[in-house]
């Protein structure tokens, strides 16, 4: 049986909008998509980082809703 997870990276842009990147793993798959602009990409190694990047160089939303303020 095939098992399924998925999980999200957010960050908000200067303007206050967020953005997401869903990371899905399917077996040893991964694949990570963008919700605002419907990038994606497969990644085996590191997607979080990889989603990361591309909200940073695409959307230029770098706040992360997680951290202390």
């Amino acid at each position: 049986m095939t098992q399924i997870d998925t999980s999200k990276v957010s960050r908000w842009d200067q303007h206050g909008r967020e953005h997401v990147v869903r990371v899905r793993r399917t077996g040893v798959q991964r694949t990570i998509r963008c919700d605002t602009c419907g990038w994606r990409r497969g990644a085996q190694f590191l997607p979080w980082l990889k989603a990361e990047e591309h909200l940073a160089e695409a959307h230029q939303a770098t706040v992360d809703p997680t951290s202390a303020a």
